[in-house]
């Protein structure tokens, strides 16, 4: 049974650590107002960009000697998996989520004869995924959103590797693996494919029902292969920079809520223990009441 002092210890180590996840949870939730108003900002943008390339690539798709970010480079042997991640911990399980969806990803890939790569953005995600994957990462990026929070710069330095890494023929289909912001309790996994660009799958979020003109007929100046060569290379960085704006959103998210969990968690072991405290001390006064009473009728 431990003793007064032994108590006293761990309930100011309790009171210690709560104090620590409280302020924790405040930082976080300060740095996930902004963080989910600059992703649910982006999130339009996102859209009409993937929606105006999808008009374009419907209208260009039989045509020969298209862009190879649009039409790929005709093989789908090797597949690029960019996994965005955390470089911290203690944000719940928004890393868990990411690294068991891309470990099923590369699993059914290979299970198919397909050659994975990964490339890691975020140090979680790296150091879990070189258990089983160590041959197969090719990189590890860290730092991304730092003090100032994501920054567009970041996402076209990422978007500028992955582009080089296909114009030398060392994949044939990128897809990247992040969270996607819904609350702050909520993160949806997704999955997103970015070469060859996917026609079809533009999204429609933040557009009204007078933008849905699917079926619009549009002549181009000048001509939709000149278009795609320029828009292509930019929606690869839109797109992982809105990744990047909604794991940002996300991690923050995750780390509120768990932390929350965790001084709340906190706060009943210090009432439990400051209990266990209070029946110790009271025995320990009992005791020594008896003893004294014992004594005095001894004499």
């Amino acid at each position: 049974m431990p003793n007064l002092k032994d108590l006293k210890n761990r309930i100011n180590s309790v009171k210690s650590t709560r104090k620590i996840t409280s302020a924790m949870k405040m930082v976080a939730a300060a740095k996930l107002r902004r963080a989910q108003d600059a992703a649910e900002s982006a999130r339009a943008y996102s859209a009409r960009m993937e929606r105006m390339l999808n008009s374009l690539a419907v209208s260009f798709a039989n045509v020969e000697g298209g862009p190879k970010l649009l039409a790929g480079n005709g093989a789908s042997q090797t597949h690029l998996v960019v996994v965005f991640t955390s470089d911290r911990g203690l944000c719940g399980g928004f890393n868990g989520s990411i690294i068991r969806e891309t470990r099923a990803v590369v699993r059914r890939l290979k299970a198919e004869g397909k050659t994975v790569k990964l490339l890691c953005v975020g140090r979680k995600g790296a150091d879990v995924l070189k258990a089983d994957f160590r041959g197969d990462i090719i990189e590890t990026i860290i730092g991304i959103g730092g003090k100032k929070g994501v920054q567009f710069a970041e996402a076209v330095g990422v978007a500028h590797k992955i582009t080089a890494l296909f114009e030398v023929g060392q994949f044939d289909v990128c897809s990247i693996v992040f969270n996607k912001f819904q609350s702050a309790m909520t993160q949806i996994v997704t999955r997103q494919q970015l070469i060859p660009f996917s026609a079809g799958n533009a999204k429609d979020e933040g557009m009204n029902a007078n933008d849905q003109e699917a079926t619009a007929s549009y002549e181009f100046e000048p001509e939709e292969g000149e278009i795609l060569e320029v828009l292509l290379p930019k929606n690869l960085g839109v797109q992982i920079f809105q990744a990047m704006l909604e794991s940002s959103a996300s991690e923050n998210g995750a780390r509120m809520t768990a932390m929350d969990s965790a001084s709340r968690n906190a706060g009943d072991m210090i009432e439990k223990l400051t209990l266990k405290y209070n029946r110790t001390r009271q025995a320990a006064i009992t005791s020594e009441l008896i003893e004294i009473i014992s004594g005095a009728e001894a004499l």
